[in-house]
């Protein structure tokens, strides 16, 4: 039998090839906090913008754009840009809620301190009512309901908005530290003659 697996959904992994900064680490850890469900984010929801991050924001996009050119090779004179960006902290017996990004194209999650032997990220697919419902004896791409990765300090997801995600509970004694962004696209998208034209500024 030959097995065609049409329309998949890319998850884009990359990884810092360095260090995090002392000073990148500080303002990290030091940016005022407030609850969210299940664990705490920082109250700045636009962390990005700030200097102390600039390396790591030009990183960041430079990611960002090469997923976007990659995975949609847009013929339209559109670009790509982070809109909001904001951080999470996750303690022992806290996770991250299962959720996805309305109002965004693509979002990315980069961790800042994680376990790569204990954390991980699980991506949601193929979550429709099925009326019939068969327990696998393994797992593969169609069977599937979820996938996890390895959330280790230094990498970097990309995927489409809408996929939903959650990060586990932490079991360990250290606090799991991320940044979470969303985005959104400027320039001209469709063909006027078409009637599907929309010009989107920033």
């Amino acid at each position: 039998m030959n097995l065609l697996t049409l329309f998949p959904t890319a998850v884009g992994k990359f990884t810092l090839d360095r260090e995090l900064t002392k000073q990148e680490n500080k303002f990290i850890e030091t940016a005022e906090k407030r609850p969210n469900m299940g664990n705490l984010t920082s109250v700045n929801n636009y962390i990005l913008k700030e200097k102390q991050l600039k390396s790591l924001n030009e990183f960041l996009n430079d990611c960002l754009n090469k997923y976007f050119t990659e995975i949609y090779r847009p013929k339209d004179n559109v670009k790509i840009y982070i809109t909001q960006s904001w951080l999470n902290y996750t303690g022992k017996n806290q996770y991250h809620h299962k959720h996805a990004h309305p109002n965004s194209f693509i979002s990315g999650v980069f961790y800042a301190n994680a376990d790569t032997t204990k954390d991980k990220i699980f991506f949601y697919g193929n979550e429709s009512y099925k009326q019939i419902k068969l327990e696998p004896t393994d797992y593969n791409l169609y069977n599937s309901e979820s996938w996890w990765l390895e959330a280790g300090t230094g990498i970097l997801y990309l995927f489409p908005s809408s996929l939903t995600h959650m990060v586990s509970t932490v079991d360990h004694e250290e606090t799991r530290v991320s940044l979470s962004f969303n985005t959104f696209l400027k320039g001209t998208i469709g063909e006027n003659h078409n009637l599907t034209e929309l010009l989107i500024e920033e």
